[in-house]
């Protein structure tokens, strides 16, 4: 049987197939009486669902990361759709495709790969380079850093994510270090492909992309100081400031204590690498929103998180691609 996938469900439709069940939330109705707020996904999104009848019996039978068999009805509420479900269990994993489950990167993961290590390359300081090198010759990190996500949801949120992130976020830093006079390039370029590195452990990305215990109890930027200093025990006389100032790099940037940084940037190096971040996660996130948006129309739906709708006009393609 031909997968339904959720950005081809519409209001009207009646579903009967296989998804993750992502979240699942036990709640009452004004008379006392439980039902269940869940969350589907696929490799091609989400979508929100309720279950009215033996919420109880299912809720047993059915936890958070399970594949599940639904069957249901598509209605919409408050603008979005909502799958109205009759019946859920669990399915094995064994007659599962992963590749239904989890969206990725249109780049080939190998290529980007050897990209970096190009750019590796470049590096004159020879104890910057010993620290990444260091890392892809561990052939585990190296990897999870191919398959992994940059974000659960927000941008590059996507098997191979990660290294696309950091490939793309490096060729903006090898970039912007030769605008400015004075930039310590070498330090940036390794900064940019060192920033995420802790994503590898802070999600869980088998059957569909969430956060794990670690990430949870610690987060990426925790997660990648306590990497580097691991490679850095076994480099020989890397000096103290430079392994201060590379760590700061990962710590500070998210630039502000309100986004996730213990401390704001505080070299030059560290403020260009906020903004290299922050300019290669919003692009890459309004552009998968726009991707999901109506093609006929000139504007988007309102983007909530960055409070404003997005002109697309007659090169919604170009914007995309």
């Amino acid at each position: 049987m031909k997968k339904q996938f959720i950005n081809s469900i519409k209001t009207g439709d009646a579903v009967d197939d296989i998804f993750v069940l992502a979240e699942k939330n036990l709640a009452q109705k004004k008379d006392g009486n439980n039902f269940l707020n869940i969350s589907l996904s696929d490799k091609t999104g989400d979508i929100k669902g309720v279950v009215w009848d033996n919420v109880d019996q299912i809720s047993e039978k059915i936890s958070a990361g399970d594949f599940a068999r639904v069957r249901g009805n598509v209605t919409e509420y408050r603008g979005s759709l909502q799958l109205v479900i009759k019946n859920i269990e669990a399915c094995s994993a064994d007659s599962i495709d992963p590749a239904d489950f989890l969206p990725e990167s249109r780049l080939n993961r190998n290529d980007m790969f050897e990209r970096l290590l190009k750019l590796t390359a470049t590096i004159e300081t020879l104890y910057l380079k010993n620290l990444l090198e260091a890392f892809w010759n561990d052939d585990e990190f190296v990897s999870k850093f191919k398959r992994a996500p940059a974000a659960k949801k927000m941008h590059h949120a996507y098997i191979g994510g990660l290294i696309e992130h950091t490939l793309s976020m490096t060729l903006l830093a090898d970039k912007i270090a030769t605008h400015y006079k004075g930039i310590d390039r070498d330090l940036l370029i390794a900064s940019a492909i060192l920033h995420d590195i802790g994503k590898i452990r802070e999600f869980d990305y088998k059957v569909k992309i969430d956060y794990s215990d670690e990430g949870r109890l610690l987060n990426h930027i925790v997660i990648g100081v306590q990497m580097i200093e691991e490679k850095l025990r076994n480099i020989k006389n890397f000096p103290d400031e430079q392994a201060l100032l590379i760590k700061h790099m990962i710590v500070s940037h998210h630039g502000t204590r309100e986004f996730g940084s213990p401390e704001p940037p505080k070299t030059i190096e560290a403020v260009l690498l906020n903004y290299i971040d922050e300019i290669d996660s919003k692009v890459n996130g309004i552009r998968e929103f726009i991707a999901r948006e109506d093609p006929n129309e000139t504007w988007t739906s309102f983007h909530r998180l960055l409070e404003r709708y997005f002109y697309m006009g007659k090169n919604k393609k170009d914007l995309t691609d």
